[in-house]
């Protein structure tokens, strides 16, 4: 059976396996096509690439995943077949790395006020990379005794809202709609659900050039699916689809390949993905 996973993290970001072995893993879990989107970085795609020149069976989708602010938390968006060496996306996400930093330490500081300390050195060890996000910390927190799950960190300290949430660096959904097409890439919104008003979001980036939604996510139930499929539908938009795997607690994570995307899907994704950027103009609204 082959399957599709188009939303892969590595340690490149704050997924727990190396670029190669997601892909021999993906390879082991029947993947064929697979794409690695890590958080503000596409650090870890060069490695990837040449992992994947050793399986004839698997198509590697160059990705990233933009974290952008939204007024009632985040949105992120993806970005696929982008030209990972355009120079304003490296810029853009350079400078979001360094902001992931900031916010790291004030996240940090944050606990520490509510009686949970975390060593700054501890945090950046279990990262090991310079695109430092909210799992890590998470794990410094499980590490310490402080919550007995990573889901624990989030619904309690880390989340939207919670004690110790700090704001990301201002970057728009549309702004990094827009890089990821100047970037020759497909934008698309993930996990919709986790955004307040999902339809108006899709709605309005579809004006700046959106071109899908990923509507297999992770766990998401038949009726969400639907629903996201019926979204697709109405404002012409590709669908995608992904299990978010990280590898940071496989007992409770959707399994690499496990989104129930369909290969139809993919196939389209990849037909207009592999056209000239030019050529897409009219199937996206880019201009």
């Amino acid at each position: 059976m082959s399957r599709v996973d188009l939303h892969v993290h590595t340690n490149v970001s704050d997924g727990r396996y190396s670029p190669s072995e997601v892909v021999s893993k993906a390879v082991a879990a029947e993947i064929s096509v697979l794409s690695i989107t890590d958080h503000d970085t596409v650090g870890g795609l060069e490695a990837a690439g040449e992992a994947a020149k050793a399986f004839s069976t698997l198509k590697l989708i160059p990705g990233v995943e933009i974290n952008t602010d939204v007024p009632s938390g985040e949105a992120h968006i993806l970005g696929y077949f982008i030209d990972h060496t355009y120079p304003e996306l490296l810029s853009l996400l350079s400078e979001m790395r360094v902001s992931r930093h900031d916010r790291a330490q004030k996240m940090i500081a944050k606990l520490e006020t509510i009686g949970l300390p975390l060593s700054w050195g501890r945090v950046k060890e279990i990262a090991s990379t310079e695109s430092i996000g909210r799992p890590h910390i998470a794990q410094a927190l499980l590490e310490k005794g402080y919550i007995t799950s990573l889901r624990e960190a989030f619904d309690k300290y880390l989340g939207f809202g919670k004690p110790a949430y700090v704001p990301r660096s201002k970057v728009s959904p549309v702004q990094a709609t827009e890089l990821i097409l100047k970037a020759s890439g497909l934008p698309v919104l993930a996990h919709p659900f986790t955004v307040s008003e999902p339809e108006k979001m899709i709605s309005d980036l579809r004006e700046h050039g959106l071109a899908g939604i990923e509507v297999y996510y992770g766990s998401y139930s038949r009726s969400e699916v639907t629903h996201l499929r019926s979204f697709a539908q109405k404002y012409d938009l590709l669908v995608t689809g992904g299990s978010d795997f990280h590898g940071l607690d496989e007992t409770t994570e959707v399994g690499l390949g496990q989104s129930g995307m369909p290969m139809k899907a993919a196939r389209a994704l990849i037909a207009l993905g592999e056209q000239q950027p030019g050529k897409r103009r009219a199937r996206t609204g880019a201009s």
